[in-house]
């Protein structure tokens, strides 16, 4: 997660972002995310991930009740933390202690229909540096200085030990094999698995900065010349044992200030761009402030890259520090409407039990705001569609679409927050409601209209 550092380090690159939002219609669109049965999908959830504990004790805060919960309020999709230093504590000795209780994680998942999403998480590289991540054995630092900073964690992706060590795992020959490896033996061990959607290859990949050259380029060049091959190796190494699932993309955190990512080509059929959408200012704690157009730019420097390489969106962190303060209410309204035009989905930050970044306090209950994150939405349609949106003043959603054809589905998904709702279809189509749940039936070709309308 960004943290003060970029906010002053970026004010000039974030100017420099074009100005034009959102994903335009005919060639300049985004595609959408499929499932195998042709579907378009829209995925919303939440991060769920267990940093305090290793070893024994790995996974051992995250629960059954987190994806119980999680559905009944109407999110479909969790992604959830693995961690390389848990699953490879000594050079080439996979922990199958470790695997048991991802798969037990992925069981209960499966258990309460949420897709997951496996990230391999790093903070601040791992362990060496007294986090998460990549084990201790793989990090070489060639004696460069690393000074912790408790009050401003981010900040030490900056300490030159920090930054030698992503790049030896970039241009370490071992180091590559090392980690092709990790991910074949994790998708080997879950490419069958019900719950498992696909896989994010490395959360928040930072680099090294050269002497002279300011963050933004650095991004860039980072990205081109050492993450793009990184991801092509990894992606070619899955391929080996999974076909099937879906391969998950980020660019370094910079983009989060209205920096284009300057990733190439991830050669891959099944390829999804997973950026992040922080704001320095406010992962400080500070107030959203619309004046600045952060998300404007944003959204602007996010689609260029999956318009140019005609891949899918999934914005895999986001939500701020305070969302109680005086504009956060507006923060999270225009933030969802702006998620909403150009992305398939997100995963907010985070699902715990508790203040801070927490979706919900001890007992379960949104925290203020994130309750605005809680809509209808189709979860899978099945057929093109036309237009999709909801009025969060009026408690109104609507979705329009084309039923596909004869040999395509005839099952659109509907996903319900907590609450009362009325759902009504016209256009050759029924109407099955189950709880939360809502499946429409339409004949093929129909132009179908679904309106929810809250109470």
């Amino acid at each position: 997660m960004l943290r003060t550092t970029l906010a002053a380090t970026l004010v000039v690159a974030s100017l420099l972002a074009p100005t034009a939002a959102g994903a335009e219609a005919g060639g300049d669109a985004i595609p959408a995310l499929t499932d195998d049965r042709g579907r378009v999908l829209t995925l919303r959830g939440w991060n769920v991930g267990d940093k305090a504990h290793s070893g024994d004790a790995a996974l051992s805060s995250i629960t059954e009740k987190h994806f119980r919960d999680m559905r009944a309020k109407g999110y479909n999709t969790a992604r959830v933390l693995v961690f390389w230093d848990d699953l490879e504590p000594r050079p080439g000795r996979y922990s199958q202690t470790y695997l048991r209780k991802v798969e037990r994680v992925l069981d209960w998942a499966a258990k309460h229909d949420v897709q997951v999403v496996l990230d391999a998480h790093q903070d601040v590289f791992g362990p060496a540096f007294d986090h998460r991540g990549i084990p201790a054995w793989a990090t070489r630092t060639d004696g460069l200085p690393f000074t912790p900073h408790p009050d401003d964690w981010f900040s030490e992706y900056f300490e030159p030990a920090v930054q030698r060590a992503f790049t030896h795992l970039y241009e370490d020959e071992d180091l590559r094999r090392a980690q092709a490896r990790m991910w074949r033996v994790l998708a080997d061990r879950f490419e069958d698995h019900p719950a498992v959607l696909g896989y994010d290859l490395i959360n928040e990949p930072m680099g090294e900065l050269r002497e002279g050259e300011d963050l933004a380029t650095a991004a860039r060049r980072i990205e081109r010349e050492q993450i793009t091959p990184m991801y092509n190796r990894i992606a070619d190494a899955i391929r080996q044992v999974d076909r099937d699932s879906w391969i998950f993309v980020e660019p370094t955190p910079i983009v989060g200030e209205g920096v284009p990512t300057g990733l190439g080509r991830i050669d891959d059929p099944k390829v999804v761009y997973a950026p992040h959408f922080y704001n320095g200012a406010m992962e400080a704690g500070g107030d959203y402030d619309p004046s600045a157009r952060w998300i404007e730019n944003y959204e602007a420097a996010v689609t260029v890259y999956p318009k140019e390489y005609k891949v899918p969106v999934i914005v895999g962190e986001w939500g701020p520090l305070n969302n109680s303060l005086p504009n956060m209410n507006r923060f999270y309204r225009e933030a969802m409407a702006s998620l909403g035009r150009y992305g398939s989905g997100w995963t907010g930050w985070e699902w715990c039990y508790g203040g801070g970044y927490c979706a919900v306090d001890a007992a379960g209950a949104f925290r203020t705001n994130k309750e605005l994150t809680a809509e209808p939405y189709a979860e899978a349609v099945a057929g093109r569609v036309r237009s999709t949106a909801y009025d969060a003043a009026a408690g109104v959603y609507r979705l329009e679409y084309e039923a596909a054809g004869r040999r395509g589905s005839r099952v659109t998904e509907l996903a319900l927050p907590g609450g009362e709702w009325k759902v009504a279809a016209t256009g050759a189509a029924a109407v099955v409601r189950k709880g939360q749940r809502v499946s429409v039936y339409a004949a093929p070709g129909a132009r179908v209209t679904v309106t929810v309308n809250r109470g």
